[in-house]
């Protein structure tokens, strides 16, 4: 009896150590998840038509820009099919040995297609950085849906958080059921990343003696900020926006965090299913507005272009489904309006 109570007793002693050892990963988790939650349960997430900013949206283009758009979203498209492929799959065990090379696909499909949208925009850059820096302004200015139009700004770390009425709350360990619970959590996550990016711009300025901030009274570099030095990298940081989370897959994947991800005791289904949610939607976004830029049947011409793997897949449903009613919408108001 006594021996039956002591291994029980081991046992769940190992069951708390490897909970313990999966928080990371579990708290990682739920940032996805929640994202997934409020875009899920926002009844206009795909209703752009219903935006200022895409109703009057229009760009001047180019035959480059042209051909530069439609090889951004081909590279999107390739990175999103490779991702669903993995998916399919869908044994646990793979799928937790998978983000090694989800990580990345998620973060790669979505940034290839946000270039595309930014090159509607004249905007031309590569580095990741300088996109996530682009497309906060943009999500400020109102280009995407009230779902994913939350950001934290200013003071490093005390920022703001737009577009988050629950995001200063303090999370829980568990997944997202609320509306709150989902703020708290997204919140959570983009006050530790901006204070965390803040930190390495401070680094990085006061290693350049060019650009460091220096002692009034004796000119040396600063060791210690105040309020007012840290204000003065705000404007480096731009907007820390929901490519923040891209962004930090792409950094997780390569360093040894992720093999804490692979170790841990998680929900790697759900993990997956999450991510392939938010390169679904986020894709979609920019490819309405691709779409929009081009004119519907050009868009269509395209697609109808692609490879067959491709063409009768998630891009054709995405386009039919839920970008054409918008631009048709769009069309049958402007003809009533004549």
């Amino acid at each position: 009896m006594e021996t039956k109570e002591q291994n029980r007793a081991v046992e769940q002693q190992e069951e708390s150590m490897d909970w313990k050892r999966s928080i990371p990963a579990q708290i990682f988790l739920n940032y996805f998840f929640s994202l997934h939650y409020l875009i899920r349960e926002a009844a206009d997430a795909f209703q752009l038509n219903k935006l200022p900013y895409f109703r009057h949206f229009e760009a001047v283009l180019t035959e480059n820009d042209k051909s530069a758009i439609r090889q951004h979203l081909l590279n999107a498209w390739n990175t999103e099919y490779a991702l669903r492929a993995t998916a399919q799959l869908g044994h646990d065990d793979y799928l937790r040995n998978a983000l090694h090379w989800t990580f990345p696909q998620a973060y790669y499909s979505v940034f290839e297609s946000l270039q595309a949208f930014l090159r509607l925009h004249g905007v031309r850059r590569a580095q990741p950085e300088q996109l996530q820096w682009e497309a906060g302004h943009l999500i400020a200015g109102g280009a995407y849906p009230k779902a994913v139009s939350f950001y934290a700004g200013g003071h490093p770390l005390r920022p703001y958080l737009h577009g988050l009425s629950y995001g200063h709350y303090r999370p829980s360990l568990q997944l997202a059921d609320m509306r709150t619970e989902a703020e708290a959590q997204v919140g959570q996550f983009l006050r530790t990343t901006r204070k965390a990016k803040a930190q390495g711009v401070r680094q990085q300025v006061q290693s350049n003696p060019a650009k460091a901030l220096r002692s009034p009274r004796t000119g040396k570099v600063l060791e210690r900020f105040t309020d007012e030095h840290w204000r003065q990298l705000s404007w480096r940081l731009g907007y820390t926006n929901i490519f923040s989370f891209l962004l930090r897959l792409r950094i997780s994947a390569n360093h040894r965090e992720i093999t804490r991800f692979v170790e841990a005791d998680i929900d790697f289904k759900l993990f997956q299913q999450s991510l392939q949610y938010l390169v679904s939607y986020l894709n979609f976004v920019h490819e309405a507005y691709v779409a929009k830029a081009l004119g519907l049947e050009a868009y269509r011409e395209f697609v109808q272009s692609l490879p067959a793997y491709l063409q009768e897949s998630f891009v054709e449903g995405r386009l039919e489904q839920q970008i054409v009613p918008l631009l048709q919408k769009k069309e049958k108001g402007e003809e009533k309006a004549a």
